[in-house]
């Protein structure tokens, strides 16, 4: 007879069905990513149009319409219940901010399915990361999740270009199999056992990301931006380990990787967030021209509110800072960027 471990092994060297929960550009571009494989992919979305639009025409309609949807192996549903039943694996890529509605449905979910979060930011009503909020109101063991992390833009992606991922979780046989998954011709994967590590500065790279945009906007150069980003890594690293020291490379793709991609590329939505506001758009018309969310909004305020719960363990961040006076209380970017002009070195 199998012992429980030996059972759930058994079950993850034979995933044949994933459901994959969001209807964004990172949700297509994972169901892509999947498709390379022979198994059967739910995907749930709340928009009827859109899900009519890929069960029958075979593309996204708003996000990355040119992906094409394989019907053999896809199918889309609006039924977030339909969707979970069958799943052995779970992908979570709604944004942060709309999870506990998404979810809402739901006092428990399977404790048998391993669930991916596929997310970069925290659940703001908790100022959670999106794997404790799974743990402490879901009832997922953490055991059971792990982390999906970058580099990896959808937009290249969607293109087929090379691109790397990093499976982040505490059970390492659940990491090698979920890493296989998503292995494939145009996606190498990695594995890391940091989940924690991971998962806080996959949302923090995004509030960096946000204060480079904000840099460009406002006309710095590269050579400002590269001490940004030089003394933002500085910042990442001791707010990990305040919070959960221990060894890790934070020189690795997962970390400082994720990092260079969100505060560089012309993809990063943060990025382009902090840029429209240094041109001078207001925060409501800079989401608007967007028209996509950026997480980092959120972010901060989880990250700054965080940092400030012990005042005696409070660590010295002002790149965050900065960014969420600009955003929540509304401190001109200017003055922002010329305090922290003084404090880089």
């Amino acid at each position: 007879m199998l012992s429980k471990k030996d059972e759930e092994l058994k079950t993850l060297a034979k995933i044949d069905r994933v459901a994959v929960l969001g209807g964004g550009s990172w949700a297509t571009a994972i169901v892509k990513i999947l498709s390379e494989k022979d198994i059967k992919i739910d995907w749930w979305l709340r928009d009827q149009e859109s899900v009519q639009c890929i069960n029958q025409k075979g593309s996204n309609p708003r996000y990355l319409s040119h992906i094409r949807v394989d019907h053999t192996k896809v199918e889309a549903t609006t039924d977030l219940n339909a969707c979970l039943m069958d799943a052995q694996v779970v992908v979570l890529a709604v944004p942060a901010a709309f999870i506990t509605g998404a979810l809402s449905p739901f006092d428990q979910l399977s404790k048998e399915q391993v669930w991916i979060s596929a997310v970069k930011g925290m659940i703001p009503e908790y100022n959670l990361l999106v794997t404790d909020y799974l743990s402490q109101h879901k009832g997922i063991p953490m055991e059971h999740q792990v982390v999906l992390a970058g580099p990896c833009h959808a937009e290249e992606v969607a293109m087929e270009k090379r691109s790397y991922l990093t499976i982040a979780g505490m059970n390492q046989e659940v990491n090698e199999a979920i890493a296989h998954l998503f292995e494939n011709r145009f996606i190498k994967t990695s594995t890391l056992t940091d989940l924690y590590g991971v998962e806080y500065c996959s949302v923090m790279k995004n509030i960096v990301a946000i204060v480079c945009g904000l840099a460009r906007g406002l006309n710095y150069g590269d050579n400002f931006q590269a001490v940004l980003v030089a003394n933002a890594m500085q910042e990442i690293t001791r707010f990990l380990q305040s919070l959960y020291p221990g060894e890790r490379d934070l020189n690795a793709s997962a970390y400082l990787g994720d990092l260079l991609v969100t505060a560089y590329s012309p993809y990063s939505r943060n990025r382009n967030l902090g840029n429209l506001i240094g041109k001078g758009y207001s925060l409501k018309a800079a989401q608007m021209e967007m028209n996509m969310i950026a997480e980092g909004y959120y972010a901060v305020k989880c990250i700054h509110e965080l940092n400030a719960l012990d005042a005696s363990a409070t660590v010295d961040m002002p790149i965050t800072k900065a960014v969420y006076h600009v955003l929540y209380d509304r401190i001109s970017p200017m003055v922002e960027l010329r305090i922290l002009e003084d404090w880089m070195v």
